[in-house]
């Protein structure tokens, strides 16, 4: 990039779903605009499991056809538990409208490829292999520092910054406001597997759940054969590991037998990976000339696979936030407010079953599941991504929270001494993680 071009209206430091997603609408609006993104599509990176909720955004964006040409078809959720029989599955076609019925899973290396040449065929400017070292957020622009992967440095002005970085959390870093969730803890260990046993027919694509003592596991058929298999463990267990996390993996999988089933005679393709502690949020959301969407705002465990669908939305967001922001800056405090509020929302009615997702309370309730007025419609409505509008499935929600507290006050000692379990298990640990993350 050269001294002639460094000026842009937007500069957007990462090229992940939330990141091109942004650019694209954006750049769609006629602003000039510049995505920063450290690594090469298509590259590696976990969360293959869409929401339904996500279907109208691909729509809006125009890239619904080339998502559905790589994904494999996914219309429910199975959950499994070693205290219930059967497993429990909830499909999307139980769920109120506007949902969609089915999402996909996807394999992110490509889907996330797919994104970004959106926002390249929008206009927007993709520079790959180049990281944002410094911000200086500045009253009447934003100065970024970037560092090629050859070593060439260049500085950058933009009238506004989004800040896409995931879990590298570019701004809250800068800025130091990224804080530990005292109220959840969690890291992974996750690899791929060839020849594990799936479904059959249509429901081959279902996400599986599975919890364990140690925490919960997913399984995620791809398309092409392979599925992704990953435990999301309390810190105490992962910090035990030693060696190989390949082995370990293996280990563990082995601590739950309808999973382990599932694997038998399974191939591990190129090992497996180790992330540190996650679960995040951070102090701040915007600024005067800077805003944070996805990740790079906060991260919670990922049961539900809300990841993408959370980014992508608060993309659509971000993106009138600044647009209208840069057309009428007398506006933007509002604006930031009006969707500071709503990512809170999301993230909250998300938040509050994650929380209780181990306790047996929550467990006897999502596998005895019951449909009086529409209770667990309005459950699987927020599986799908239904989480921001106030309609016909909030009251339902309340509903279903108050049976829930009335369950943790019947089993009385059972409560008890899950949340004593609980209130040890969240101590943060220092994790052997093989991707970075410590």
């Amino acid at each position: 990039m050269d001294e002639s071009a460094v000026d842009f209206d937007v500069a957007v430091v990462g090229a992940g779903p939330a990141g091109t997603t942004v650019a694209t609408l954006l750049a769609d609006r006629g602003l000039r605009v510049v995505v920063f993104e450290k690594e090469r599509h298509p590259r590696f990176h976990i969360g293959e499991s869409l929401l339904p909720l996500n279907l109208p955004l691909f729509e809006r964006l125009g890239v619904a056809e080339q998502v559905a040409r790589i994904g494999m078809l996914k219309p429910a959720v199975e959950f499994n538990s070693v205290d219930h029989p059967q497993p429990q599955v909830y499909r999307f076609d139980e769920a109120f409208a506007p949902c969609c019925g089915y999402a996909y899973q996807v394999r992110r290396s490509e889907f996330d490829a797919v994104l970004a040449q959106r926002a390249r065929a929008s206009g927007a400017r993709l520079v790959e292999q180049c990281r944002v070292t410094q911000v200086d957020l500045e009253r009447d622009r934003v100065s970024l520092g970037t560092r090629a992967a050859d070593g060439t440095e260049q500085r950058v002005r933009a009238r506004y910054l989004v800040d896409a970085s995931g879990r590298d959390t570019f701004v809250a870093g800068k800025l130091g406001v990224k804080r530990r969730n005292p109220r959840h803890t969690s890291a992974a260990l996750y690899g791929h597997y060839r020849g594990a046993r799936r479904g059959e027919g249509e429901d081959e694509g279902n996400i599986r759940i599975f919890w364990f003592e140690h925490g919960w596991f997913w399984f995620i058929p791809l398309r092409d054969g392979i599925t992704s298999v990953g435990a999301v463990c309390w810190p105490y267990y992962l910090k035990s590991r030693r060696g190989d996390p390949a082995d370990f993996l293996q280990q563990t999988i082995a601590l739950c037998p309808a999973l382990a089933e599932r694997l038998a005679g399974a191939e591990l393709v190129d090992g497996a990976t180790a992330t540190g502690n996650y679960s995040y949020r951070c102090a701040r959301m915007s600024g005067e000339r800077w805003i944070m969407v996805g990740d790079a705002y906060a991260f919670v465990d990922p049961v539900f696979s809300s990841g993408v669908y959370l980014a992508m939305a608060s993309a659509f967001r971000a993106a009138d936030v600044v647009a209208e922001t840069l057309r009428d800056p007398a506006r933007g405090a509002q604006l930031r407010r009006d969707y500071e509020r709503t990512v809170d929302r999301g993230l909250a009615t998300f938040c509050w079953m994650i929380y209780r997702m181990t306790t047996p309370a929550m467990r006897d309730m999502v596998m005895s599941p019951r449909n009086p007025i529409g209770i667990k419609s309005a459950v699987v409505s927020m599986l799908a991504g239904d989480v921001y509008r106030r309609g016909p499935i909030w009251w339902r929600l309340m509903c279903f929270r108050a049976i829930y507290y009335g369950n943790l006050l019947r089993l009385g000692r059972r409560s008890l001494a899950a949340w004593r379990r609980r209130r040890l298990a969240i101590q943060p640990q220092a994790i052997h993680a093989t991707d970075g993350s410590g």
